[in-house]
């Protein structure tokens, strides 16, 4: 992987994250429930087209990086710079890993 793949993956997982802690509640705090079915198209849909369509994450190998992942490291992160709860934000984490997981072992089976 050269060192442009690496800042163009970071890029791309960095982007998910950001969006949903940046739009995500505000969506939904203008449009009530619909503006989270909202931001759910919006952001995941804007962010896998951006990373898998237009191709800013590179995956060398087999195995497949799932946006979980992402989206639980990142949303981690910015919750303990925050001063937020961090055991909460653990067992966030530790669902996250296991949904990232249950996801990538789901498509490797197809």
């Amino acid at each position: 992987m050269t060192f442009a793949n690496v800042v163009t993956t970071f890029a791309g997982a960095f982007i998910f994250p950001f969006l949903i802690r940046l739009c995500w509640g505000k969506m939904v705090e203008v449009w009530g429930p619909i503006g989270g079915w909202m931001a759910a198209g919006f952001i995941v849909g804007t962010t896998w087209t951006l990373t898998h369509g237009v191709g800013v994450i590179f995956q060398s190998g087999a195995a497949w990086i799932d946006m979980a992942w992402a989206a639980g490291a990142g949303l981690f992160t910015a919750s303990v710079l925050s001063g937020d709860n961090m055991s909460k934000g653990l067992v966030n984490g530790f669902m996250a890993l296991i949904g990232g997981t249950i996801g990538g072992f789901i498509l490797s089976c197809l």
